[in-house]
């Protein structure tokens, strides 16, 4: 395939030179350092069903219910830090829902995933690489529910063939981070998502802002960092294959938003700006509980708190 083929879309030069100028950095920060205080993090869902429990006698939720049915996610799993009460459909009950942190910058999740229990085989650097593996999966639909979607709203066909593209590139990611969970003896977990749903257009861009245009881009400074500096050989090639994709994906995101800007009012497009705002102020609460183990700092590349936190910087300063 020729590289005029490839290149469907434009590249977002700012993003790429964001993402270069990070990268330059990367041999110069020493591996392992700048770890913070504190526990470790850990790899897997952000938030679980601690199942049910009574309302209160007036029907409304317990302000403050027990989390010791909140499940444990294991020795290299994410690790809880409290929960809620929310509205279930049984009557007279409420859902807990449990929340973890987690050092595991995920990139783009599809609409309705349902959250998947890292196995507990395989250490710490199995749980990262099925954790990946797992999302990797879930998002070769969504990419073909995008180029599906933006089809039928009339996008370029240059922006559908990108997406159908993307899913392609998702496909080999999970068999890529697969085959390195296995490496380490860890096993793959169910991908659990509905079935989409019709959508508007607002809705499918809101969905993009901050799936793509903030998670997704971040994800892919977070792949180009694990491909500069990982000491494990076969994780910084895999990486180095995946890195080149993902700043395309984030490019196609960008690209969408660019493209639909004229087909909304000024109260959408601001609605889609704030989107990118919420996004990026909830991204950098995670990135400030970002405290991976030595372990996956040293081999697998992932950056330290301190490193995550200037790739955040540079993703600010992006999407501002």
């Amino acid at each position: 395939m020729s590289r005029r083929t490839l290149d469907v879309i434009p590249k977002h030069r700012m993003l790429r030179r964001t993402l270069y100028s990070l990268l330059l950095a990367a041999p110069l920060m020493p591996l392992g350092l700048g770890c913070g205080n504190g526990e470790d993090c850990g790899y897997g869902p952000t938030s679980l069903s601690g199942g049910l429990v009574a309302l209160n006698a007036d029907g409304s939720l317990p302000s403050r219910p027990s989390c010791d049915s909140c499940p444990d996610q294991g020795d290299d799993g994410a690790r809880s830090t409290g929960c809620y009460a929310t509205a279930s459909t049984v009557a007279g009950k409420a859902e807990v829902m449990c929340n973890y942190v987690t050092c595991s910058n995920d990139g783009r999740r599809p609409e309705g995933l349902r959250e998947a229990l890292v196995p507990e085989s395989g250490g710490a650097m199995g749980a990262l690489f099925a954790h990946a593996a797992w999302l990797e999966a879930a998002s070769v639909p969504a990419f073909l529910r995008l180029a599906d979607e933006l089809k039928a709203h009339g996008a370029p066909d240059a922006l559908v063939k990108a997406a159908r593209r993307s899913a392609g590139d998702e496909v080999r990611h999970t068999r890529a981070m697969q085959a390195l969970a296995e490496r380490h003896g860890a096993t793959l977990p169910d991908v659990d998502l509905p079935p989409f749903q019709a959508r508007s257009l607002e809705e499918m861009l809101l969905e993009n802002a901050v799936e793509g245009c903030v998670r997704e881009t971040f994800g892919a400074f977070v792949a180009g960092w694990q491909s500069r500096t990982a000491r494990d050989p076969e994780v910084r090639d895999t990486l180095r294959a995946i890195a080149r994709d993902e700043v395309r994906h984030a490019e196609l995101a960008w690209a969408v938003d660019a493209w639909a800007q004229e087909r909304l009012t000024s109260t959408q497009r601001e609605r889609l700006l704030q989107a990118r705002r919420d996004a990026l102020r909830v991204l950098g609460e995670e990135v400030e509980g970002h405290r991976p183990p030595e372990q996956l700092i040293r081999d697998a590349g992932m950056p330290s708190r301190e490193q995550a936190l200037t790739l955040f910087q540079g993703l600010a300063g992006l999407v501002a």
